[in-house]
């Protein structure tokens, strides 16, 4: 079956790859394995043979009939066809164990499945995906690059992020333009950092990262004044990037103590 440039699908097929996938995954029977976009099933069979038993999400009516005919499945392949944005993962999971996720998420959605995921961890075990390299340095930077930024201090007030391997271009068809790599997330159900509220501590990330090249002072100055943010022992004259994702949860935290809880995000 050709690829779809609505969905975005590059289809993996490199057996080293897989190996080397199905290996950090690592899944064993009796786990709740759920992989997101399947295609034509090269990591899903892999999958399948050692958990024994999965759900699989696919928006591709086409691809998803295929799969429900291999023979390979039967009653041990449960396939899904919708949006996994759409995807209730709770629902999902129900009684059982934690959900383990692991996909080749298209490029366009990525971002949003992402924390649309975190917003159920309490179903989530842990996730492996692959993902534009681009995204996933992001993801797992530390402070001080120029890839650390709003999206890895979002997704570190809630999971722990590692990136695995790269992957070359070369192993999907057709061949995308950019390379990309493997990444394990392991959620936690309450934040691991104090942030206040969520959403004031998105408010203030956007905000910093809003002006990088600016102090913090001059960044936040329509949120926090420099002695709230020293208040927090933070220096003022601090530039975004050099924050670690807790210290921006401090002073989220401080902003909410001192106006009684946070304000909608404007």
């Amino acid at each position: 079956m050709r690829s779809r440039k609505r969905f975005g699908q590059h289809f993996l097929h490199d057996p080293a790859v897989i190996r080397r996938i199905v290996d950090a995954v690592a899944p064993a029977a009796g786990e709740r394995l759920v992989e997101v976009g399947p295609g034509r099933g090269a990591l899903t069979w892999a999958l399948l043979a050692r958990a024994m038993d999965m759900d699989v999400i696919e928006i591709d009516r086409d691809l998803a009939g295929a799969l429900r005919a291999d023979p390979r499945g039967g009653a041990r392949l449960r396939v899904h066809v919708e949006n996994v944005l759409d995807t209730d993962f709770v629902s999902l999971r129900g009684a059982g164990a934690p959900l383990r996720i692991v996909g080749n998420l298209p490029y366009n959605i990525s971002t949003p499945l992402l924390f649309r995921l975190l917003e159920q961890r309490a179903a989530i075990g842990d996730m492996h995906f692959m993902l534009q390299k681009e995204v996933v340095d992001r993801m797992a930077a530390a402070p001080g690059g120029k890839e650390y930024g709003r999206l890895t201090v979002m997704l570190a007030a809630y999971a722990e992020v590692e990136a695995l391997f790269d992957v070359g271009p070369g192993a999907f068809t057709p061949r995308p333009k950019v390379w990309s790599a493997i990444v394990r997330l392991r959620p936690a159900i309450a934040p691991r950092f104090d942030l206040g509220d969520e959403r004031m501590l998105r408010r203030l990330v956007t905000a910093a990262f809003s002006h990088r090249r600016k102090t913090l002072r001059n960044g936040l100055k329509s949120l926090l004044t420099g002695p709230d943010i020293e208040a927090c022992g933070i220096d003022p004259a601090l530039r975004p990037e050099t924050l670690a994702p807790a210290q921006f949860g401090s002073l989220a935290a401080h902003y909410c103590r001192l106006h009684g809880g946070a304000r909608e995000p404007v």
